[in-house]
Parts: C-alpha cells; structure tokens; sequence
C-alpha cells in the first residue's frame, strides 16, 4: 500500500492511498475510521478522488462518525463497560 496524501480537514484526518488497483480514502476521527475503496477503473487520477470529498460528502462522513460514537457507547452501556 503506498501512501498518496495527507489531505487537511479541520474536523477529519484524511489519507489517501493507492493499493492493488484502487484508491483507498481513509477518514479518520478519534478512535473511529471509515475507508473508501474507489476502482483506478472508475476515476482518471488521485485529484479526481480528491473531488470527491466535497461539503456534502464530508457533512455525511462527519455525521456517521457521530452515529458510530453513539453505536459504540450505546453497546458499551449494555455491558456495562464504561
């Protein structure tokens, strides 16, 4: 796996990668992670991928990251781990 790029987020780590003929967005927050594959296939060139985390997209990412906090409490509380 080679490491692309660090890409600035104020909220969100964001990683890019390049493995086995894809690209692989890495996005990050605490100690939660998402990762996007996207084909070679389907993109022409890393800076095609990098349009793609537009304000939409990244409002989405932020908002299932809040989800995935409250998935991993919610669990948490049922047994008893705090």
């Amino acid at each position: 796996m080679r490491q692309l790029a660090d890409i600035p987020h104020p909220e969100v780590k964001i990683t890019l990668f390049s493995w086995n003929g894809k690209y692989l967005i890495k996005l990050e927050k605490g100690p939660l992670e998402q990762t996007y594959k996207v084909s070679e296939m389907d993109v022409t060139s890393d800076e095609e991928v990098r349009s793609l985390l537009d304000d939409e997209f990244m409002q989405a990412v932020i908002n299932r990251f809040q989800l995935m906090h409250q998935d991993l409490q919610a669990t948490f509380e049922r047994h008893d781990i705090y």
